[in-house]
């Protein structure tokens, strides 16, 4: 696990293909009952204006008991709510998932560190849907 300099992006190579890596997400996301709001396809949107990309699509999730106390403590923190995914294919083929810390992020919207961190299962899923 790498994390970058700009707030707290943690980036993991997924063992499985790039489908097999957003389908082990979504189920993983479905399977601990929270939902799958949105899948953003980057690389199709490209392809509409004929331009091209790797693999890349966003997976929107999460459950409004987890996020709504974070966002009446801290309504700036709706701009980081739902939870955010990144599933990419880089140019050797490998598969990317980036997602942003979710404490320090909160914490940078005045989320106290005790209500954020009630969000790190929801993004500690993604670890264990990627492992082999």
């Amino acid at each position: 696990m790498t994390h970058s300099d700009s707030r707290s992006v943690i980036e993991l190579n997924s063992p499985f293909t790039f489908e097999k890596t957003v389908n082990r997400l979504s189920v993983a996301i479905s399977n601990a009952g929270m939902k799958l709001f949105a899948l953003i396809d980057h690389a199709a949107n490209a392809r509409d204006v004929g331009l091209s990309m790797p693999a890349t699509v966003i997976l929107i999730y999460g459950k409004a008991e987890g996020g709504t106390p974070v966002m009446l403590a801290s309504p700036q923190s709706a701009l980081d709510l739902p939870l955010h995914v990144l599933v990419r294919e880089d140019i050797g083929g490998r598969t990317i998932v980036s997602f942003r810390d979710i404490v320090p992020t909160l914490e940078e919207s005045g989320v106290p560190a005790a209500l954020a961190s009630r969000l790190e299962p929801a993004q500690n899923l993604l670890l264990k849907a990627i492992e082999p």
